[in-house]
C-alpha cells in the first residue's frame, strides 16, 4: 500500500511552483480571471476530473466520481488577493501594482490543487464524491453565497465540507481547530455625513461635516463598551475617513466606512438598529443630516463538534497529537460559513509563524513553504478517512 507521508513529500517541488506561479499574479474580488484560469487548467490535467468554471463568474468547481455509492464531501480553497502593494522582496513577487497575495491564498490554492491530485490517484480507495471548490471575493464581498446559489452543493448533494487557511499566529509544523464558533460574523457599513461648507474663518456660518463625521467615530467607539453584552466579544471599527480638500475650507460632506464583528448571531443581525440611532443622534445635535448603508456580510464560522472530532483524528496521522492545538477564536471572518451552515463542516489552521514574521494583511507577509505539505497531507487524509 502506498506511504501517504512519502507520496505527499514527492510534491514539494511541484506545490512550491504552483505557489509561486499564483502568488506573482494576484487578482481581487470576483476579478480572478487569470487566477481561475490556472486553478481550471490544472485540473483539468487530472484524470478524472470533471472541471466546471464560471461559478458565479469566476468560481472553479473540480469533481471526482469515483464510480462507487457513497458520501459527498467537499474542500474548499479562496483564490483572491487584497489592495495591497506587496514589500517582500522575493524573487516570485506580485507582477501586479498594488495586488498582493498577503492572506496566503496563493498557499490555499496550492494546497487543494496538490490534494485533488492525489485524490484522483487514490480513487481505488475511494467511494462517493468528492469536490474540490475554488471561489473568488472571499476578502469581500464574499464568492461562496452566490456559488452555493449557484448550486454547487447538490448534484450530488454535499454531506460534509472542509477548509483551512494557513495561520501565522500558530507557529509552523502545528495544525489548529476546535469546536464551535471558529471566526466571527462581519458586516461593513457606509456613513455620509452632510452639512454646509464654508470658510474655514467663519465656522459659524457652517455646518462642519468633518467634525461631525470625527463625533460619529468617538460614539460609534463606545457601541461596544456600552451598549452590549461584556460575555459577548464584538468590535465596531472605523477604518477610512475622507473630507475636504484645502486647509482653510470647511467641507459639506464626510464619508466615513468600518466593520462591525461579532460571535453573536443576533448582535450580527441587529447591528444596523444598534448603530443608526448612535449615528443620528449625533448629526442631529451637529446639525448635519446623513446617509447610513449597512452591508450584512458573513455569519459567524461555526464547526461541526462531530466533524471537527473525525478531524483531529486524521490531523494525529499528520503532526501528532502534541501538535494539534486548539486555538482562541478569531474575530476575523470567513465567508466559507455559508457552506458550512448548509453541510457539516470543519475549518482548521494551518500554522506558519516563525520568528519575526509579518501577521496576514501585511505587505511583508510571507511562509515557509513546506508547511504546505501539512495542509495537503490532513485534507488527503480527512477524504481517506471519512470516504475509504
Amino acid at each position: 500500500m502506498t506511504d501517504i507521508k512519502e507520496l505527499i513529500l514527492a510534491e514539494k517541488a511541484n506545490i512550491s511552483t504552483i505557489r509561486q506561479v499564483l502568488h506573482k499574479i494576484p487578482e481581487i474580488g470576483f476579478s480572478v480571471e487569470k487566477t481561475a484560469g490556472f486553478v481550471a487548467d490544472h485540473l483539468g490535467s487530472i484524470p478524472g476530473l470533471e472541471v466546471t468554471t464560471g461559478i458565479a463568474g469566476t468560481g472553479v468547481l473540480g469533481v471526482l466520481n469515483t464510480g462507487k455509492p457513497g458520501k459527498t464531501l467537499l474542500l474548499r480553497a479562496d483564490m483572491d488577493a487584497l489592495p495591497i502593494g506587496e514589500e517582500t522582496g522575493l524573487a516570485f513577487a506580485s507582477t501586479h501594482d498594488q495586488m498582493m497575495h498577503a492572506c496566503g491564498h496563493d498557499g490555499n490554492m496550492a494546497m487543494l490543487l496538490i490534494t485533488a491530485g492525489l485524490l484522483a490517484g487514490l480513487a481505488d480507495r475511494l467511494s462517493g464524491t468528492i469536490k474540490f471548490m475554488f471561489q473568488p471575493a472571499e476578502e469581500w464581498p464574499g464568492g461562496a453565497k452566490p456559488m452555493i446559489e449557484a448550486g454547487i452543493l447538490e448534484n450530488p448533494k454535499v454531506d460534509y465540507a472542509v477548509a483551512c487557511h494557513l495561520w501565522p499566529a500558530l507557529p509552523a509544523g502545528t495544525l489548529g481547530v476546535k469546536s464551535g464558533i471558529m471566526m466571527s460574523a462581519a458586516s461593513v457599513f457606509d456613513v455620509e455625513i452632510i452639512g454646509k461648507g464654508g470658510h474655514g474663518a467663519m465656522p459659524h456660518l457652517c455646518v462642519d461635516a468633518l467634525d461631525t463625521a470625527c463625533q460619529v467615530v468617538n460614539a460609534l467607539q463606545r457601541v461596544v463598551s456600552r451598549q452590549l453584552n461584556p460575555m459577548s466579544p464584538s468590535v465596531v471599527t472605523v477604518g477610512s475617513l475622507h473630507a475636504g480638500s484645502v486647509a482653510n475650507a470647511i467641507p459639506e460632506k464626510a464619508q466615513l466606512s468600518g466593520t462591525t464583528r461579532t460571535f453573536d448571531p443576533e448582535i450580527w443581525a441587529n447591528y444596523p438598529k444598534i448603530l443608526e440611532p448612535v449615528i443620528k443622534g449625533v448629526c442631529d445635535a451637529m446639525g448635519a443630516s446623513y446617509e447610513f448603508k449597512f452591508t450584512q456580510g458573513y455569519p459567524p464560522l461555526e464547526n461541526d463538534p462531530d466533524m471537527v472530532a473525525r478531524v483531529k483524528e486524521s490531523m494525529v496521522k499528520v503532526v501528532g497529537a502534541d501538535h494539534i492545538k486548539e486555538p482562541e477564536s478569531s474575530m476575523g471572518a470567513e465567508d466559507v460559513s455559508f457552506v458550512f451552515e448548509k453541510t457539516k463542516g470543519c475549518y482548521f489552521w494551518v500554522g506558519s509563524g516563525f520568528e519575526g514574521c509579518a501577521p496576514l494583511h501585511n505587505s511583508r507577509f510571507d511562509f515557509d513553504e513546506s508547511v504546505l505539505l501539512l495542509g495537503v497531507e490532513t485534507f488527503v487524509r480527512v477524504s481517506l478517512d471519512m470516504l475509504g
